[in-house]
């Protein structure tokens, strides 16, 4: 085997191009021990394997400093820099995160989980070089889509002001997470199909050179185009098509079920993650499908994950054009959802937590702003989301609920979700985001409000004394368990309520709890810093109330056990009881 002697990129420069044919065969074998086992980014690592070893034949990293986009494709890029027994070896699995991570080796620059950064973060590094006056090459790989996010597109507009050594390598798979959107992939299509040749080229356009590389699975065609361009003195655009999937049958033919996968059998393609029963995103993508046949006026919008709210295929082709996929653009997505609902319509914008990072300014100058009646539906906005450092969705609520205008709610049962949107949908005051629970579909039998205009009002769910326990959306079973505890402990059955509003206090309720109670617990699913539990205690400043905030620390965390994570911030109701008892 020649994987066995790859320590570093070094090692497969004296391979022959048969040797290296080999050796992308035994690294998709790697690939396939790991990804069948553990899950991951499947299409696009087994997609890029080729042209990773073209790079690393060509280059000389890390003088030379390639920076993958998202970086999902850079699976075989860490096996040819010393980290293969991680693909290997099932012990060393954890060794390595699913993206490049700087702590991990010197031939990653960035901790990358979002897309559409690499042209940009490539850039930086070219123009720190040319300030030092050194000469290494600086590569930027971007695909799946990525080409339609602003800040891409912003970064190739700058690149050609670069005027020294650039090269952007454009992984064209025809593909992004599912289908590609956006005028600019017909463009591709263009090129694609007239070999490069096509008098409209978005990156002659952008004053970009360009080399069109048909064969993009081809080492042989790949090193030589990837030679042509080293040591260039202006940038240049790469475009090669590649195959997502590519080796694997199954990957190839249904590229968006094969973009990432779960652990999985090799031999027939099935699934090891036997999860069954109700899911949020196929109970909404049913909701939403019923609420559209009924009114034309809802249109449910994606940014290139439609299967966060359960839009598959089949699903995306019944609601026809009341389903939009914006690509990957999700500031775009938030500004047409405050258009279409100033203009009439009832927009829905699903997506996850980490991604509504970049809405920021658009969900306050677009849409709150101008009070534009619009759902914004916060997905993996949780401890239970995802668990990996870039895609962290536990920092939404400090970020969302100061927002002026904005109501920001967090049911905390499937009931009380779905007439909290249906709520949402119908009515004309407010821009409203709900929290998708994320703690699993739980059901309850008592009656739920169905009109939220009211804003802020609380719901009292058990009336106690000396103790108030304020359990926020995913939080509150934990609240559920917390009273029950107390009351075994003490004899004194504590309040309980359910805030259901991220966005304001209820001042009527709080004042009233100052009576008969000597201490307010809060509980929020995400970082205390800023957050839910801070507005209850400047309420009770300058009262006798003593206010205990419970929460997760404002810190970056990477690849976590949710149980480890609630136990070190006090959130078991055990140690919450010693605490406050």
């Amino acid at each position: 085997m020649y994987i066995e002697k790859i320590n570093s990129p070094a090692d497969i420069k004296a391979l022959s191009v048969i040797e290296l044919t080999a050796l992308a065969s035994e690294i998709r074998s790697g690939l396939m021990n790991r990804l069948s086992k553990r899950g991951g980014h499947f299409g696009p690592n087994f997609g890029f394997v080729e042209a990773t070893i073209a790079l690393h034949y060509v280059f000389d990293s890390p003088k030379d400093k390639i920076v993958y986009d998202v970086s999902h494709q850079s699976y075989t890029h860490k096996m040819l820099t010393g980290r293969k027994n991680a693909f290997l070896f099932d012990e060393h699995f954890g060794d390595v995160s699913g993206y490049t991570n700087p702590e991990e080796s010197q031939h990653d620059f960035f901790n990358v989980g979002h897309t559409s950064t690499a042209v940009s973060l490539a850039c930086g590094l070219a123009k720190g070089r040319d300030l030092k006056g050194d000469r290494e090459n600086v590569i930027a790989v971007i695909g799946d889509g990525s080409l339609s996010g602003g800040e891409a597109l912003e970064g190739l507009d700058f690149a050609a002001e670069l005027a020294s050594n650039f090269i952007i390598v454009v992984n064209d798979n025809d593909m992004s997470i599912a289908e590609n959107h956006g005028g600019l992939y017909q463009n591709l299509k263009a090129l694609r199909e007239s070999n490069g040749t096509c008098p409209c080229n978005l990156f002659k356009a952008m004053g970009l050179d360009y080399l069109y590389v048909p064969e993009g699975n081809d080492i042989a065609a790949l090193i030589d185009a990837f030679s042509k361009v080293k040591d260039c003195d202006h940038p240049i655009v790469v475009h090669i098509n590649t195959l997502k999937g590519k080796g694997y049958a199954p990957a190839e033919e249904n590229k968006e079920s094969w973009h990432w996968c779960m652990p999985f059998d090799e031999k027939t393609g099935k699934s090891r993650y036997n999860g069954s029963g109700e899911s949020y995103d196929s109970l909404t993508c049913d909701y939403l499908l019923k609420k559209m046949k009924a009114d034309e006026k809802v249109v449910a919008v994606v940014a290139a994950v439609p299967t966060n709210i359960g839009f598959t295929e089949d699903k995306r082709k019944e609601a026809g054009k009341q389903f939009i996929d914006v690509g990957i653009a999700e500031e775009h997505a938030v500004a047409m959802v405050s258009g279409i609902a100033r203009n009439g319509g009832k927009p829905v914008f699903s997506t996850h937590s980490s991604f509504f990072q970049r809405t920021y300014d658009q969900i306050s100058q677009d849409l709150c702003i101008n009070g534009n009646a619009a759902t914004l539906l916060v997905n993996t906005a949780s401890v239970y989301g995802m668990n990996d450092v870039t895609h962290l969705g536990i920092f939404d609520i400090p970020m969302l609920s100061n927002i002026p205008n904005l109501v920001y709610l967090a049911p905390t049962n499937c009931e009380e979700y779905f007439a909290m949107l249906d709520w949402s949908i119908e009515q004309d005051q407010f821009p409203v985001a709900v929290r998708i629970p994320c703690n699993g579909v739980i059901h309850t039998n008592e009656p739920v409000d169905t009109d939220y205009s009211k804003l802020n009002q609380y719901q009292m769910t058990q009336q106690g004394r000396e103790i108030a326990i304020l359990a926020l959306g995913d939080f509150y079973q934990i609240g559920e368990a917390l009273a029950k505890l107390i009351a075994e402990r003490t004899g004194i059955e504590p309040t309980l309520i359910n805030p259901r509003y991220i966005t304001g206090i209820d001042t009527e309720m709080l004042e009233a709890l100052k009576k008969d109670h000597a201490k307010v617990i809060t509980l929020e699913d995400g970082i205390l810093d800023g957050g839910f539990g801070e507005k209850i205690a400047r309420f009770y400043g300058p009262a006798d109330m003593k206010v205990y905030n419970y929460g997760l620390k404002k810190a970056f965390i990477d690849r976590y056990s949710v149980e480890e994570i609630l136990r070190e911030n006090h959130l078991t109701p055990e140690q919450i009881v010693q605490d406050v008892l």
